[in-house]
């Protein structure tokens, strides 16, 4: 692909892309920094339309809800990810991450958890005399710990700490090309919560839990050396599983997710200046835009938080609007064999990405391996078709094994 300048706005069209935004008049999605932290790395939780805040945990509960390592079942657990993005456009643009937790103790009440995520953007070749014909590889790029600890039998919190960098190659003018001095990083944490009962239902035991995450709470992101700052995507998750037995060693899991964005919607010039007003009244409504505008780049991302709940244009509605949606559904066999399936809404106005996942996967000793297939609502979503691999070790498992061969 050539290209003669890389910006943050056009690596958050390549994560978070729409299909027919363009046609959309009242089409105001929130605009972040680092979207590739949104994407899901594992393959579980998109073959359920993107969920986990209340599904069992595993090894890729950092992402989701980290708390959930409390309530593991394995003592360590390591997963490894792999998603090629973007496939129907591009095919060097992929996601790729690691993450593991260790519980810690004897009392089975606490776990230290890690993650490393890569994001590559693929290679730009320039070609004209400014640049000097370079080939180069924006990527993103975060690293996080955290610790999460029971609280009661039914109830844990988590806490984790993130670094996140995001080099996205040169400035448009040119500057600073030979220097490097074009990534910018940033700092966030996450804290999180999540709960699980055992009801009995007629004769059977059954799970019901719920969690909650509020994740890339942090400081902003400087593009440009510090000349376009941008929010982190600061994230508010919440979800509930309900999981009842089919069967002796059959089990099936329903789930729904709900996220917002806790970030502010950038002013529009359209809510301030319209075409019926006297010459005076455009030039007033207009100064008052452009301090709404700056305001909005001022904005420190505390308060931002808060902000998000009370800032869109159309009131409550549109801010019902900002909310994605996620239903899924898990079945599995004995822990061994899974088949799951789901779907992920998102508000036209809001972005527009509407699809279905459909995965499953395969246990056996110490080894997982687990497949997911999107396939977006609309054929000429760039989303249609992605796959997502997730290879998932135990290490209590492979402990077992070398153990017993002494």
């Amino acid at each position: 692909m050539k290209k003669k300048y890389i910006s943050f706005l056009l690596a958050a069209i390549f994560v978070c892309p729409a299909v027919s935004w363009a046609q959309k008049e009242d089409f105001n999605p929130i605009e972040t920094g680092v979207t590739s932290l949104g994407i899901a790395p594992d393959a579980r939780g998109a073959a359920m339309g993107d969920i986990g805040a209340a599904t069992d945990p595993d090894a890729n509960s950092q992402f989701w809800n980290p708390s959930k390592y409390a309530f593991a079942y394995s003592s360590a657990a390591v997963a490894v990810n792999y998603t090629p993005w973007l496939r129907k456009i591009v095919n060097d643009i992929f996601l790729a991450s690691v993450s593991g937790y260790w519980k810690l103790g004897s009392n089975d009440n606490q776990a230290l958890s890690a993650s490393l995520r890569y994001f590559s953007l693929g290679e730009f070749n320039t070609s004209d005399d400014v640049y000097g014909g370079q080939s180069i590889n924006p990527y993103e790029f975060s690293v996080d710990v955290g610790y999460s600890r029971k609280l009661s039998e039914s109830y844990s919190m988590g806490i984790v700490l993130r670094y996140i960098y995001s080099d996205l190659g040169y400035n448009a003018d040119g500057s600073n090309v030979s220097t490097g001095d074009t990534g910018a990083s940033a700092f966030s944490a996450d804290i999180s919560g999540f709960l699980t009962k055992y009801p009995i239902i007629g004769r059977n035991e059954c799970q019901w839990s719920f969690g909650w995450n509020v994740s890339n709470i942090g400081s902003k992101v400087n593009y440009a050396n510090g000349s376009e700052p941008a929010f982190l995507p600061t994230n508010l998750r919440l979800g509930t599983t309900f999981t009842f037995p089919l069967a002796d060693y059959h089990n099936l899991a329903i789930s729904l997710d709900a996220n917002k964005l806790l970030v502010p919607a950038k002013p529009r010039r359209k809510d301030y200046v319209s075409s019926d007003m006297s010459a005076d009244e455009a030039a007033e409504a207009e100064a008052r835009y452009e301090d709404a505008k700056q305001e909005w780049k001022d904005m420190s991302p505390i308060t931002a938080i808060f902000k998000s709940f009370n800032d869109a244009p159309g009131g409550m509605k549109e801010e019902l609007r900002e909310i994605t949606w996620s239903i899924g559904a898990e079945y599995n066999y004995n822990q061994q064999f899974f088949l799951r399936a789901g779907y992920y809404y998102e508000n036209e106005l809001k972005g527009g990405r509407k699809y279905f996942g459909v995965g499953a996967g395969f246990a056996l000793n110490i080894l997982r391996l687990d497949a997911s297939y999107m396939m977006a609502s609309q054929q000429t979503s760039p989303l249609d078709q992605t796959l997502r691999f997730t290879l998932t070790f135990d290490m209590e498992g492979l402990k077992d094994m070398f153990g017993g061969r002494r």
